[in-house]
């Protein structure tokens, strides 16, 4: 390690973090005033016996603007500008402030920069982070830069501030979708579980993209609302489809009883037909008011299909009806004959 004039030292205008906070910055220029810097620098050797730095920026700031002539230096022989780029991000890793779009951008580079020839296995073995790790910081590139500007590090959920996890569930929207949504996420201040719920909303495919959009002018509290009942009112809408599954399968059973006792007699297969429809059709149950209320909330998409679902339901129970008090009139017609 040597002392080094900082009038011969140049910043790496290309290094991985470029963004630094005022408050950090006067924070560390008090520290080195009171006690010095504690750590060097690093720097690799230049043309016309000048230095640039590899990492230590920040440090590099504080002296300059403190006025200082020297600074501690330790000097690197390396030449190689993917291991110095690699080197600069792995330092600025351990570091408070590197952003994850400092990240994502800094991965980026060395994959689609010509001048790097890296993979993202490669990047995993030298920085020691899982590919899902790169890969998933990458992903934080897709959206614009108004949202980009809200996305910081760690996991607290802060008005107004955007976390990778937050973002993470909705990458995969359409940008016209995905940006104002991601607005939302941050003025509600909405926890990841919610945003997993809401941006399952936007990726069914049986919601128009018309619907979607007026969806964008609710709150993030609105939207799980609304998520909640779809999700109810769909859940409700399957019911039926059990019944009549139940229905079909008790048919095959009563056609395979056929072809194997040909014989049977049509009094038996009435009774069997009768024991397969009770066993179809549930007890009745009344619907809650709270249940029967949500029918208010069922997308405009999705409301002529569930009348006319009701429809279905409705007349083939009255099919049923009409014809099973057929079926006990005349049943009650042969009572009278027996009894004479």
């Amino acid at each position: 390690m040597i002392e080094l004039p900082l009038d011969l030292i140049d910043e790496d205008t290309d290094q991985p973090r470029y963004q630094f906070d005022e408050e950090a910055l006067q924070e560390l220029m008090q520290s080195i005033e009171e006690i010095g810097l504690l750590s060097p620098i690093k720097v690799r050797t230049m043309d016309g016996g000048r230095y640039k730095i590899i990492y230590g920026n920040r440090r590099y700031k504080a002296c300059k603007t403190l006025g200082l002539r020297k600074i501690p230096c330790i000097v690197s022989t390396v030449t190689n500008e993917l291991d110095i780029y690699l080197e600069q991000i792995a330092e600025n890793l351990t570091r408070e402030g590197f952003s994850p779009i400092e990240e994502a951008e800094a991965f980026n580079k060395l994959l689609n920069d010509p001048k790097f020839t890296s993979s993202t296995k490669y990047l995993s073995s030298k920085l020691g982070k899982p590919e899902a790790y790169i890969k998933n910081k990458i992903e934080l590139l897709k959206f614009g830069q108004a949202v980009k500007k809200l996305i910081v590090g760690g996991t607290e959920i802060k008005k107004g501030r955007l976390t990778e996890e937050q973002l993470l569930p909705i990458k995969d929207l359409p940008m016209e979708h995905r940006d104002p949504l991601a607005m939302i996420i941050a003025r509600d201040e909405l926890p990841v579980s919610d945003v997993k719920k809401i941006s399952r909303l936007f990726k069914d495919k049986d919601i128009s993209s018309g619907t979607k959009d007026k969806l964008l002018y609710k709150s993030g509290r609105d939207l799980l609302e609304t998520w909640s009942v779809y999700e109810q009112n769909r859940a409700e809408r399957a019911k039926p489809a059990a019944p009549k599954a139940a229905a079909v399968k008790e048919k095959k059973q009563e056609q395979a009883a056929a072809a194997a006792a040909p014989k049977q007699s049509a009094a038996s297969s009435l009774e069997s037909t009768l024991k397969g429809l009770l066993a179809a059709i549930p007890a009745h149950s009344p619907l809650s008011p709270e249940v029967m209320l949500t029918h208010e909330a069922i997308l405009p998409a999705d409301r002529v299909s569930f009348e006319h679902d009701v429809d279905q339901l409705i007349q083939n129970l009255q099919n049923h009806l009409e014809e099973w008090k057929k079926i006990k009139e005349l049943a009650g017609s042969s009572s009278s004959n027996v009894s004479v």
